[in-house]
This record gives structure tokens, C-alpha cells and sequence, in this order.
């Protein structure tokens, strides 16, 4: 009688080289997925550590361009750093960290940095979270797992100050003559209507006197500054024949030149003539532009319109419009209103079109105040 032999299955047999492979596997899957956690981690610190060492360059620069100190732009960069995070905590910067110096563009559009060069015009941020710095290495959530429990990024940015070529566009309607108390036909004392209409405005108690004494501080702000600003001046009011005299909508005085006597001289001239006519802010910006676009323009330059109205806009087309056109050729516009009889929310938008900043000037020391910062403060760009 033949005997049976008891013989297991063939599947049975390969039952565990299975649960060998599976548990294999497993380590697999969870160190891709921990190397996958890790590597999306350094990836977020390292923009978030770029972020805060731009924020951080360009508030030095700001601080640097407004303030002209160079130990309130290192601090103004450093603090700029400890409001950004990176992994978590605040990015820590030194004095070490922060570097003054000057940047120059390059005949092939780049940049080049140069440490300690003076006169100041650039600062250059070292993000670092390495072993070395303030702020430390970055730790890993699984990397231990690989025989690394840490990485140590470094972001460098380098923002610049530029130079700019700056148009001052003002305001020369009739009511630029009358005086500073805000009220409409209100002349200096010793003037009226309709004479004073067809009189050079008076050359201390007019608004028109305001906005030359802030032009001088203006100008006087600007050789203050470490970068070559040129200056234009632009004057508008609206078209016709007033006063013996035919008036344009706007007039080119000075184009643009390093010479600021040669503004301060046409503002002279306009001093010592009557000042008649609306008021077509338009035609103020459209006359800007042609100086800021035109042959006397530098092409690394940063272009600015500043431009003062005490009035509400009456001729020609919409300001928006004109400001829609100026921001196309990437000219800044910079605006101030000056008395509360002016129309501020048209000044708003135009400055935001643009992007630019708007200012309201109550009265001749505000008006001063605005000009003097809009003076000091230079366009900043990062530039590494």
C-alpha cells in the first residue's frame, strides 16, 4: 500500500519571502517619504529665507536713501530681517551680515557690487542660517534618519539706489495768486480782483510764493542726496489770451540739466509775470513726459514726475488718463495737493496709477515738508 506524503502548497512556501519583501519595502516607502517631507521643507525655508533677505536690503537702501546714514540703514536692515521669519523664527542678522557699498550697471544691462565704495548706493544683505550665524542651521524632521539632522542656506540680495531724472511740473492757474488762507479770490492784502488777476502774484503771501520756496528746498534736498539727480521744470495752467498776453496749457521752463540755478532762474521769470488761466493737470503731466522721454534723458535713470496743484482739473483730458500714459513709459508721478480746495482723490488715483505717492499740503510748511521728502526719497531696486 502506497503512503501518502503531506505536501504543502507551492504559495504556501512563499509566504514569508513576502513578508520579507513587504517589510523591505515599507523602509523604502517611509524613507522616500520622509526624504520627500524634508526636501519640500528646504525648499520652503530657502524662499522664505530669500524673502526676508530682500525685504531686508531693500529697507537698508530705503533707510540709506531717506535718511543718508549709514548706520540707520544697517540697523533699518537688520530690523527688517528680525519682522521676517525663516523655519519658524525670525531671520537674525549682524552688522557683519550687512554691507555698504556702491553698485553700477554694466554695459550688458547687469550689475556690479562693489564693498566700501563711496559715496553709498547699494547695501548687500547675507541671509545665512548656517552653523556660523545668528540664527543657526535649519533642522530636518527626518534627516536624521539619513545621518543628516540639518542644512544651512545662504540667500544674498544687493538692493540699489538709482539716479533719477526728475520733471517738477506746478501749478500756475490764476489761483496760485491768491493767498494762503484756502478761500477762493482771496489775494495777499494790498490785492484784489480783478486787478491782481493780471499782476505777478505776490512774492511772499501767495500760494505761488509757496511753491517757490518749496522748489528751492526741493532742489536744496536734492544736493543732499549721494546719487546725480537731473531737474526739468514744467508749469501749466489752461490755454487762451489773458492779460495782454497768450498762455499755453502748459510750458516746458527748463529741460532737464544738472544745473538747478537754471530752474530757479525760469522760476524767477514766471515770478515777475502774471499767472492767469484754469487749470489743465493733464496737459502738465503730457509735457513731463516729453521731457522724460526725450533726447537729454539717461537710460539707467529712474524717471519721476512730481507735480503740485492747488486747484481742481478743468481742461484738456482726464489726468488719470495722462498718468496711465506716463506709467506706460515707466515714469513714477509723485503728487501734491496744496489747499483743501483741491481735488485730492483725483491726485490719489493718479498717483496710484503711477505708482507713485500722494501728498496733501494744507498749508506752505506742509507744502515744504512734502516736497523735502518726496526729495529724499530715492527709487530702490534689487539688483542681485
Amino acid at each position: 500500500m502506497r503512503s501518502i506524503t503531506n505536501k504543502k502548497p507551492k504559495f504556501q512556501s512563499r509566504r514569508g519571502a513576502i513578508i520579507v519583501l513587504v517589510a523591505i519595502l515599507m523602509v523604502v516607502f517611509v524613507a522616500m517619504a520622509a526624504f520627500s517631507v524634508d526636501v519640500a521643507h528646504m525648499h520652503l525655508v530657502r524662499t522664505e529665507l530669500r524673502a526676508a533677505t530682500d525685504a531686508a536690503a531693500r529697507a537698508g537702501a530705503e533707510a540709506l536713501s531717506r535718511l543718508q546714514d549709514s548706520d540707520a540703514a544697517v540697523n533699518a536692515a537688520i530690523a527688517a530681517g528680525q519682522r521676517n521669519t525663516t523655519a519658524g523664527t525670525p531671520l537674525v542678522l549682524t552688522q557683519e551680515d550687512v554691507i555698504l557699498g556702491s553698485s553700477s550697471q554694466q554695459a550688458d544691462g547687469s550689475w556690479a557690487f562693489t564693498a566700501g565704495a563711496q559715496p553709498y548706493t547699494a547695501i548687500r544683505v547675507n541671509g545665512r542660517r548656517t552653523s556660523g550665524s545668528a540664527s543657526g542651521e535649519v533642522s530636518l524632521f527626518f534627516g536624521r534618519l539619513l545621518g543628516v539632522d540639518s542644512f544651512a542656506p545662504v540667500q544674498v540680495s544687493t538692493a540699489s539706489q538709482l539716479d533719477r531724472d526728475i520733471c517738477i511740473v506746478l501749478d500756475r492757474s490764476g489761483s496760485m495768486a491768491f493767498d494762503l488762507s484756502g478761500a477762493d479770490w482771496s489775494y495777499p492784502a494790498g490785492m484784489s480782483y480783478p486787478d491782481a488777476y493780471c499782476t505777478p502774484p505776490h512774492p511772499t503771501l501767495s500760494r505761488w510764493a509757496a511753491a517757490a520756496a518749496s522748489l528751492d528746498a526741493f532742489l536744496f534736498e536734492l544736493t543732499q542726496t549721494d546719487q546725480i539727480e537731473y531737474a526739468s521744470l514744467v508749469t501749466f495752467a489752461s490755454p487762451g489770451n489773458w492779460c495782454s498776453g497768450s498762455y499755453n496749457a502748459s510750458d516746458i521752463e527748463v529741460g532737464l540739466s544738472a544745473d538747478y540755478t537754471a530752474v530757479q532762474n525760469a522760476m524767477a521769470t514766471r515770478s515777475t509775470n502774471p499767472i492767469p488761466g484754469g487749470t489743465s493737470i493733464s496737459s502738465g503731466i503730457d509735457s513731463a513726459v516729453t521731457v522724460l522721454t526725450g533726447p537729454n534723458t539717461r537710460p539707467h535713470a529712474a524717471k519721476t514726475i512730481v507735480i503740485m496743484t492747488d486747484g481742481v482739473h478743468n481742461w484738456g483730458r482726464a489726468p488719470l488718463d495722462a498718468a496711465i500714459d506716463a506709467n506706460a513709459q515707466k515714469i513714477v508721478i509723485h503728487t501734491i495737493t496744496f489747499s483743501d480746495g483741491a481735488d485730492q482723490q483725483q491726485m490719489i488715483d493718479v498717483a496710484a496709477a503711477a505708482n507713485g505717492n500722494h501728498y496733501h499740503a494744507p498749508d506752505a510748511q506742509a507744502l515744504e515738508d512734502a516736497f523735502r521728502e518726496i526729495a529724499l526719497t530715492l527709487p530702490v531696486v534689487l539688483t542681485d
